[in-house]
């Protein structure tokens, strides 16, 4: 074992794979990036939109990048399938510019998890759409999705 380990460990079961998408949106919507990228074998490999990472020192160059453009990130993951080591999800997050323009962006990814739950791979393909402000339907104060606010299906998205 590592000395991070990340529990649940693969292979998942679909409480397991539940647990361990919630538990990446939370590390995400902490907008932390040093903290999430402790979730990521030191060598991950990624695939953000068209945008290549590799290691945790270029995550956490890349999600400070992110989240200085993002503002008032809020994220919501939704299990998609399982096996194994991988997990997929669907994914929304709604944030604004610097000019007060919001986005809802829609996603999908692909995971994949060493034998002490760290994640080496992660395939990310995004879309914004933008939406104007009385449309936005994520909720609360920045941080923790509050377990009562609806995921992605009880919002029919």
């Amino acid at each position: 074992m590592t000395s991070n380990p990340r529990p649940p460990f693969p292979p998942f079961t679909r409480d397991s794979a539940v647990e361990k998408v919630r538990l990446a949106e939370d590390g995400w919507n902490t907008r932390d990036p040093e903290k999430v990228a402790l979730a990521y074998t030191v060598d991950s490999r990624w695939r953000n939109r068209a945008e290549f990472a590799d290691g945790r020192e270029e995550i956490v160059a890349f999600l400070t990048r992110k989240w200085k453009r993002e503002l008032e990130y809020r994220l919501i993951k939704e299990l998609w399938a399982f096996d194994g080591n991988r997990i997929a999800v669907r994914f929304a997050y709604e944030w604004h510019d610097d000019s007060g323009n919001w986005f809802r962006s829609y996603g999908n990814e692909n995971w994949e998890f060493d034998p002490d739950g760290l994640m080496r791979r992660r395939y990310a393909c995004i879309n914004d759409l933008p939406i104007k402000e009385s449309e936005r339907k994520f909720h609360w104060p920045l941080g923790r999705r509050p377990d009562d606010h609806p995921g992605l299906s009880d919002l029919d998205l």
